[in-house]
């Protein structure tokens, strides 16, 4: 998710003249903090709940309802954009974990730790809260639209984490032959969708596929590939991006509504991350000379460190606080109206000023847990556990919904996962670091900086 680097640490870069820092893309926070952004306002004109003269509560997404509204998520559906910058942090980690002589395990755990930690806390919380809500005599209808709501994120987490977890051996392929990677990830995305009337479950194969096939721009981008196309060619391949997925959806092949083809993913959203991935190089110098703004550097440096904990908490906050409101005597303006809209810029005010504590209470949790210099790495045994204990609960909201007791479930696997991941070790002596103390007198480096550091740092 949303990166930065911690100043004053030093990792190896190609240059000959040996150690140099290794500056984080400015440009890349930038465009993740928008994205960032834009998800949580966009979940706060959307989340409606409404309730019924027999009692019963239903939800309503108001902003997907609007007849406006396809043509506008074409444009800000951003994600594409979170998988594209994904793919060139990632595969920078990568590469400069490699360099220390780090393992894909290694990069599997830290990968795994960044984001179980922070996601085990807000599962824990939601499981305790909900049932304490059962209690104290709320609906348990009401509770399980709460539920689900609240539950919408996982998916993101568990093609996240996919995409992730394979970009060690994505990354082989890429330096192999990088065109031709894309191009069969595309089609496989395409052979999935062809197959997905026949049966559909197989369209959820997507979440890996497709979200990998978008994370490769990324990579694509932070090899340079796309630097080297012209503006013109960069525009062309925006236009064509764009008049394919026009064709696609003119014809009826898919649907027009970007958030009908998100969960499961299908072509279209390639499509829209070929288009985002061009845009991004196009207007990247542009971007660089906002991204360099004092006062907006700050500002993303400050949402970054706890940009994760921001994405997981922000909807289950909204949904309770929208739930608790049918409790109450509080105005509650009918979903669409002159009023529902004005009322919009307090809703979003109401989750911010939640947030604060949640950030306060559980924002350390982004901060990678580092060990002393005798700790030892986790046998892979212990990380591939830890990925499947993730993804069986993940997996299973994603294709059933989530209700109260898979929350209990996902809370519990969450919490064995980090225990099975531990701490991440540094380097002891007799590693590529001690070495580098032996031939030119510099301090070991681990994979990733020794003392207490943001989860959102690329290792």
């Amino acid at each position: 998710m949303l990166g930065l680097h911690v100043s004053g640490v030093k990792e190896p870069g190609p240059a000959p003249q040996g150690e140099q820092a290794v500056r984080r893309d400015l440009v890349i926070d930038l465009v993740r903090f928008v994205c960032l952004a834009l998800v949580v306002v966009g979940h706060c004109m959307m989340v409606s709940p409404v309730l019924q003269g027999d009692g019963t509560v239903t939800s309503k997404n108001t902003l997907g309802d609007q007849p406006w509204f396809e043509p506008v998520i074409w444009i800000f559906m951003v994600m594409p954009l979170f998988f594209v910058t994904g793919g060139t942090t990632g595969l920078q980690s990568w590469q400069r974990l490699r360099a220390r002589g780090g393992t894909g395990v290694e990069f599997a755990q830290a990968r795994l730790l960044r984001l179980v930690r922070p996601a085990a806390a807000l599962l824990a919380v939601m499981f305790l809260g909900f049932w304490a809500a059962l209690l104290l005599g709320v609906d348990a209808q009401v509770v399980q639209l709460m539920t689900t709501g609240a539950g919408m994120p996982l998916w993101f987490l568990a093609a996240y984490l996919a995409a992730q977890l394979n970009i060690p051996l994505l990354a082989r392929f890429h330096e192999r032959a990088p065109w031709l990677t894309v191009s069969v990830l595309a089609a496989l995305v395409v052979a999935i969708d062809c197959f997905r009337g026949a049966l559909p479950m197989l369209a959820y194969a997507n979440l890996v596929f497709l979200w990998c096939a978008v994370q490769q721009l990324g990579f694509l981008m932070a090899d340079g590939h796309l630097a080297r196309l012209t503006r013109s060619g960069l525009v062309g391949l925006i236009l064509a991006a764009n008049l394919v997925l026009g064709l696609v959806t003119g014809l009826g092949l898919y649907s027009g509504n970007m958030l009908v083809n998100l969960n499961p993913p299908n072509l279209c959203l390639l499509l829209l991350g070929v288009s985002q991935a061009a845009a991004l190089q196009l207007f990247r110098p542009g971007l660089g000379w906002v991204s360099g703004v004092r006062w907006i550097r700050a500002v993303v440096m400050v949402a970054g460190r706890r940009s994760m904990t921001v994405y997981l908490w922000h909807l289950p906050l909204l949904a309770a606080m929208s739930g608790l409101l049918l409790l109450t005597d509080f105005p509650k303006p009918a979903a669409g109206t002159a009023e529902w809209w004005w009322a919009r810029p307090l809703v979003l005010l109401g989750v911010v000023a939640l947030l604060l504590p949640v950030l306060a209470a559980f924002g350390h949790l982004e901060e990678r847990p580092t060990a002393s210099v005798h700790t030892r790495g986790r046998p892979a045994a212990a990380v591939v556990t830890a990925a499947v204990v993730v993804f069986i609960p993940v997996a299973d909201a994603a294709l059933n919904g989530l209700t109260l007791g898979l929350l209990g479930g996902g809370a519990a696997c969450f919490v064995l996962a980090v225990l099975l991941l531990g701490r991440m070790p540094e380097r002891v002596p007799g590693d590529v670091g001690a070495e580098r103390v032996a031939h030119d007198g510099s301090q070991p480096e681990g994979p990733l900086p020794a003392g207490p550091s943001s989860a959102n740092v690329e290792p």
